[in-house]
C-alpha cells in the first residue's frame, strides 16, 4: 500500500442517495401472484417489481385506499 494516496480527483459516490436496507414484508398469496406474473411477463424479478412500484408509490405520494370494517358498518 502507499503511504499517501492523492484523492485530488476523485468523485462522490453518485449510487449514495440509493442505498437501501432489507425488510421483511409478509404479503398475500394474491398480491404475491400478480407480481409473479409481471415477472414473466417483462422478465424483471418480482421483488425488483415491488420495489419500483413502491418506489413509484413514495415519489408521487399515492396513499393506500383501505376500507376498515368499522366504516362499512360492521362491528
Amino acid at each position: 500500500m502507499k503511504k499517501e494516496y492523492d484523492f485530488s480527483k476523485s468523485v462522490r459516490n453518485p449510487y449514495l442517495n440509493r442505498l437501501e436496507r432489507q425488510v421483511r414484508l409478509n404479503v398475500d398469496i394474491e398480491t404475491l401472484s400478480y407480481f409473479e406474473k409481471l415477472e414473466r411477463d417483462t422478465g424483471i424479478s418480482y421483488h425488483h417489481l415491488m420495489k419500483l412500484y413502491l418506489r413509484d408509490c413514495a415519489e408521487s405520494e399515492r396513499k393506500p385506499k383501505i376500507k376498515w370494517a368499522s366504516d362499512a358498518g360492521i362491528s
